[in-house]
C-alpha cells in the first residue's frame, strides 16, 4: 500500500483496462482524421524547400491541430506544470517516454526542440520528411559506437543553434510503473554538452498505452522538473535523473488512476 492508501502497482508494469466500444470508435475517428490530414498535407511538402523556420511554423500548427482533434474526438486533454523550470537558453531535455503523445506535445511546449530519434522514422512519407527538415537528430541504432559519436556531434550543433535537445533516456516507450532501464546515451550527452538537463515526468501511458491503438479520455499531465546543473559525474547524474523522474511519474500515474474518467 502507498502512503495514501492506494494499492502499490507491480514493478513489472501496468495493464490498461479493456477498451469499450466508445473508446474504440473515438480512437479510430482520431486516427482516421490524422491520416487524412497527412494525405492532404502531402503537397505542402514543397514548403520544405523554404527555410527551416517555415517548416517549423507549419509543424507547430499541424501538431496543435492534432492535439485539438485528440481532445474533441477522444476526450483526451493535457496540462503542463513547471514551465518556469525551463531555462531561457539551450538545454538538454530528458523526458519519460510512455506513448506517442509526448513526441507531439513537446513539439509545441518547447520553443525549438531537436528530438533524438531512430533514423527509420525520417523515412516515413510526409511526417518523416518533416522530421528531417526540422533538424531532429536521427541515429542509426545498429551503428554501435559511431552512433554515439554521431549523436554527440549533432547534439552539439543543435545546442550551438540555441535549441533544446530532447532525449528519452530509456530509448523506447515504457509501461507505467515498470522498472526503468536508462541507457548511457543520456549521460554521454549530459557530459558532452555541458548545459542544464531538465527532467520531465508524465503519465501519458495511463491514457495512451504503448502498443495499443486505443486512447482513453482524461487529462495527461506533463511536469517539467527543476534542472540538473552541468558538472556531475555520469554515475551521479544518472542516479539523480532517475530518482527525480521515476517517483514523480509514478505519482502522476497514481493520481490519474484515482481520478474518475469522463
Amino acid at each position: 500500500m502507498t502512503a495514501d492508501g492506494a494499492p502499490t502497482p507491480a514493478t513489472t508494469g501496468w495493464t490498461p483496462p479493456r477498451a469499450s466500444a466508445r473508446v474504440v470508435l473515438r480512437s479510430l475517428v482520431f486516427q482516421g482524421l490524422v491520416i487524412a490530414s497527412l494525405v492532404l498535407l502531402a503537397p505542402a511538402c514543397l514548403l520544405m524547400l523554404l527555410p527551416r523556420a517555415v517548416t517549423r511554423m507549419v509543424a507547430r500548427l499541424v501538431v496543435h491541430g492534432w492535439l485539438a482533434l485528440l481532445r474533441l474526438t477522444v476526450g483526451l486533454a493535457y496540462e503542463v506544470r513547471g514551465r518556469e523550470n525551463l531555462p531561457e537558453g539551450p538545454c538538454l531535455i530528458a523526458a519519460k517516454h510512455q506513448s506517442a503523445f509526448e513526441t507531439l506535445a513537446l513539439q509545441v511546449i518547447l520553443k525549438d526542440p531537436a528530438f533524438v530519434l531512430k533514423r527509420e522514422l525520417t523515412l516515413i512519407p510526409v511526417a518523416g520528411w518533416g522530421m528531417w527538415r526540422l533538424g531532429h537528430i536521427a541515429i542509426d541504432r545498429n551503428a554501435g559506437a559511431s552512433a554515439l559519436m554521431s549523436l554527440i556531434r549533432q547534439a552539439k550543433r543543435r545546442i550551438a543553434d540555441g535549441r533544446q535537445v530532447v532525449i528519452f533516456p530509456e530509448g523506447t516507450r515504457s509501461t507505467p510503473f515498470s522498472a526503468p532501464d536508462y541507457r548511457p546515451g543520456v549521460a554521454a550527452l549530459y557530459r558532452a554538452l555541458q548545459v542544464p538537463c531538465v527532467p520531465v515526468a508524465l503519465n501519458s501511458g495511463i491514457f495512451w498505452p504503448r502498443n495499443s491503438a486505443w486512447k482513453f479520455p482524461g487529462r495527461i499531465t506533463i511536469e517539467i522538473l527543476p534542472a540538473i546543473a552541468p558538472g556531475l559525474s555520469s554515475g551521479a547524474f544518472m542516479t539523480q535523473l532517475q530518482q527525480t523522474v521515476e517517483p514523480r511519474s509514478a505519482e502522476l500515474a497514481r493520481a490519474a488512476m484515482a481520478t474518475p474518467r469522463p
